[in-house]
């Protein structure tokens, strides 16, 4: 198994090799959201497979740079994920109550200005070149931040799934790499459990809700 030296070589390796597709990621997440608040009638199910491709951009940067845990994992949790979402049946997506939507929107902008593994820039440059859909921890927080402001879109399965990954690469990130900032990570996978138990959020039509 690699140090923890040799693994965040390689994520640091990562986010400094591909700004610019760290910049596309976050123009996407930046065209989520303001689909999301724009009003349009985005489904459940296009959203969830909107959510899960950054997974198969993580994937595929961890097989280039040598890392194949991350590969096969991410691109195991990425397909699973896809696949959950093409089942789930909300036909309308709406904000989950504030209880949610603060520490899901603060996840969102952890993960948009993940402060780590950039080198030799300033700290502008977190806010469009910050490793989002380059790297576990920032992509995860990001979807999980997503999932907590959209009432768990839905779906217990997709919320349990999401949890136990974001629970692990917290609690590794934060406890054998090093970097502690990662229990911010940990922490929200905690709150997607809660969300992926609580029938009041994820039994109901999201249409309904809104109501």
């Amino acid at each position: 198994m690699p140090t923890p030296e040799e693994i965040l070589a390689g994520l640091s390796a990562i986010a400094n090799d591909w700004r610019l597709l760290a910049i596309f990621w976050h123009g996407y997440f930046a065209a989520l959201i303001f689909g999301l608040f724009a009003g349009l009638r985005l489904k459940g199910r296009l959203f969830g497979i909107l959510l899960a491709a950054p997974m198969l951009s993580v994937s595929a940067l961890a097989w280039i740079h040598g890392n194949p845990f991350n590969g096969f994992f991410f691109a195991l949790t990425g397909v699973v994920l896809i696949g959950i979402a093409a089942r789930i049946e909300i036909e309308r997506l709406s904000i989950a109550p504030m209880r949610l939507t603060i520490p899901g929107a603060l996840l969102i902008l952890f993960g948009w200005v993940y402060p780590h593994f950039l080198q030799d820039t300033g700290a502008t440059a977190y806010l469009y070149s910050a490793p989002t859909g380059l790297v576990p921890c920032p992509t995860l927080s990001v979807i999980i931040g997503f999932t907590l402001v959209l009432r768990g879109l839905g779906s217990r399965v997709w919320c349990l799934v999401l949890s136990a990954v974001g629970l692990f690469y917290g609690a590794f990130g934060a406890g054998r790499l090093g970097v502690t900032i990662d229990w911010i990570l940990f922490i929200g996978a905690l709150a997607t459990i809660y969300v992926a138990f609580s029938t009041h959020l994820t039994g109901n039509r999201i249409g309904e809700i809104a109501r």
